[in-house]
């Protein structure tokens, strides 16, 4: 039984590496591609080569009543709110670097925080906490440092790469506050999978109407650049999310949580050597700043007395490297195998 215990910690330990890694390069890998074609384009073919691999799981789910048809209205509102996030996220390696965009996404913290407040009376017992103020105020503080502390100077370009990355990491905070109220009573993986379609869908739209050539710029990209395209939506969207599932199953949701708030460092760390990015000591610290302050704030939502309505329904922000989807397990008791967004009924596809 302890072997078993050891082997299944260890499982977890290399599915949340893999997570870590993955979150971690996608916008690396926007980054690299923004010369060559516009945000229209990578979100749309990224998002597209997603939905073409999360609908026939959507669909068989539906179609063996495996969860309610109601989910297809019920998602319509995250949906919408994790459309604009991705949205202003997929542009905002366009105008600051990979870094310092990390850095911005924790703002989702502080929005998610006060959506909570507002729709869920629960949530306000956290109002009586200090472990929740002083990681909400170190969040806050974080964030503004690293934009304030920075080596560029915070007009034109940089501005509107800043007012992107903020909007985008507020958007995310909103959208999983909305589907916890929304997808209430529908197994939080199904949600995802519903979610990620409808987004899908409506990037590909924008970028049928906005993009460089309709999209069709993709075409013109070298075997490597092509790669990397297909590279970022796997990691991001497929892979980082199966093992997130994963570890969150043989980890728990604190451990493996904390775990991915180190991704805007490792790709920060890697963005200074590939793209030369100019982050300054201040930056780092204040980046340390935020994490600290968001381990107090799991911490502090560790320590809140759950109502029965929570319990089984842990969910966790993907703000990290490719922000598709809340990440919840559908039951502490469900031990079905995982598979690219959905869960099977059996070990087959």
């Amino acid at each position: 039984m302890r072997q078993s215990a050891e082997s299944s910690r260890a499982a977890g330990v290399i599915c949340v590496a893999i997570t870590l890694l993955s979150w971690s390069t996608v916008l690396l890998f926007l980054r690299a591609l923004h010369e060559d074609i516009d945000g229209w384009t990578a979100n749309g073919w990224r998002y597209g080569m997603c939905a073409l691999g999360l609908a026939p799981f959507l669909i068989r789910r539906l179609w063996r009543r495996e969860v309610p048809m109601r989910i297809l209205k019920a998602a319509i509102v995250p949906a919408l709110i994790n459309t604009l996030g991705q949205s202003c996220f997929g542009f905002a390696v366009y105008y600051i670097e990979p870094g310092l965009a990390g850095f911005l996404l924790r703002v989702a913290v502080i929005s998610a925080t006060i959506g909570a407040f507002v729709l869920f009376a629960d949530e306000r017992a956290l109002l009586r906490s200090g472990l929740f103020w002083g990681g909400f105020l170190l969040v806050i503080f974080g964030s503004v440092g690293t934009v304030l502390f920075g080596v560029n100077p915070i007009v034109g370009a940089t501005a509107t790469g800043v007012l992107l990355g903020t909007t985008a990491g507020a958007l995310f905070g909103l959208y999983g506050v909305s589907v916890r109220y929304y997808m209430r009573g529908i197994p939080p993986v199904a949600s995802f999978t519903t979610i990620a379609v409808y987004t899908a869908s409506a990037v590909v739209a924008m970028m049928l109407i906005f993009a460089d050539r309709r999209g069709a710029a993709v075409f013109d990209l070298s075997p490597l650049l092509a790669t990397y395209l297909v590279v970022s939506a796997i990691l991001g969207i497929a892979v980082g999310h199966i093992f997130y599932y994963k570890s969150i199953e043989r980890l728990g949701v604190a451990i493996t949580g904390s775990i991915v708030q180190l991704a805007p460092f490792l790709g920060a760390a890697v963005s200074m050597v590939i793209f030369d990015e100019p982050l300054t000591i201040l930056q780092w610290v204040c980046g340390f700043v935020m994490l600290g302050g968001g381990w107090l704030l799991l911490r502090a939502e560790r320590s809140r007395p759950r109502t029965d309505e929570r319990r089984g329904f842990p969910v966790e922000l993907e703000d990290v490297g490719d922000p598709c989807s809340t990440v919840a397990l559908e039951s502490p008791r469900d031990t079905r195998p995982i598979v690219c967004g959905a869960l099977s009924s059996d070990s087959s596809l």
